[in-house]
């Protein structure tokens, strides 16, 4: 029989981990609100995902509440000087917030490893954006990318990006198969081609076709593509 002791320590376990997690919650939705507007501005100007600009600032910066973020307003986790008497780090120190949000954009175009996916991927194809930052070696974790993403489909950060009316969202990237998790949704519109298609996506026709299982070039109108 569980004792009256065992049983009230327990209660307040569970409480106390439901709180934690209350908290989290909280925390997380304040920082998108705070902060998503910056997002938003960097992907009208630049074309980054909104999404991937404040999941990746939530993760990096704990939601804002790291010592890094803290002393030093670095919320990307881009290493370089600072002159902080408070901490001692390698991250770079920023006077405000918002030149971190900007010296994040500026380090994605200027390194050859991510200035790419400025013309291979559209502002709300943001699987494939935290996909190429990672291959680009933006974290040592294997599962970085996993983290970030598991980051936008909790909060639905997805809803910031800017995606067109037809787009087709692909399967949840929290599963286990790769191979869902880089494919993206598309329907087709009035004039669209493979070949055109194919372009705007930077895959080719032959793996569209192989993909959906099309035996021939021709398309409907409001068909669904997997891409």
């Amino acid at each position: 029989m569980v004792s009256k002791r065992t049983y009230l320590l327990g209660s307040l376990f569970v409480l106390f981990l439901w709180a934690q997690s209350g908290h989290a919650q909280t925390t997380a939705q304040a920082y998108v609100a705070a902060h998503q507007d910056w997002a938003i501005e960097a992907m009208h100007q630049f074309g980054v995902p909104a999404s991937v600009i404040l999941a990746i600032a939530m993760h990096e910066s704990a939601n804002g509440t790291s010592k890094v973020a803290t002393y030093l307003n670095n919320h990307f986790g881009i290493k370089g000087v600072n002159h902080s008497k408070q901490i001692r780090s390698s991250y770079k120190g920023y006077d405000a917030v918002k030149d971190s949000y900007d010296d994040f954009i500026h380090y994605l175009k200027v390194h050859r490893s991510f200035a790419s996916l400025f013309t291979q991927y559209t502002s709300y194809d943001y699987r494939n954006w935290v996909l190429g930052i990672q291959r680009g070696g933006y974290a040592s974790s294997k599962v970085w990318a996993r983290h970030i993403l598991a980051l936008i489909e909790k909060h639905q950060l997805f809803t910031l990006d800017n995606r067109p009316a037809d787009y087709v969202d692909s399967e949840p990237s929290t599963m286990k198969n790769s191979a869902s998790v880089t494919s993206i949704g598309y329907i087709v519109k009035k004039g669209d081609t493979l070949s055109s298609i194919a372009k705007r996506h930077n895959t080719t026709i032959k793996k569209i076709k192989d993909i959906n299982g099309l035996r021939t070039d021709r398309l409907q109108i409001g068909q669904r593509l997997k891409i």
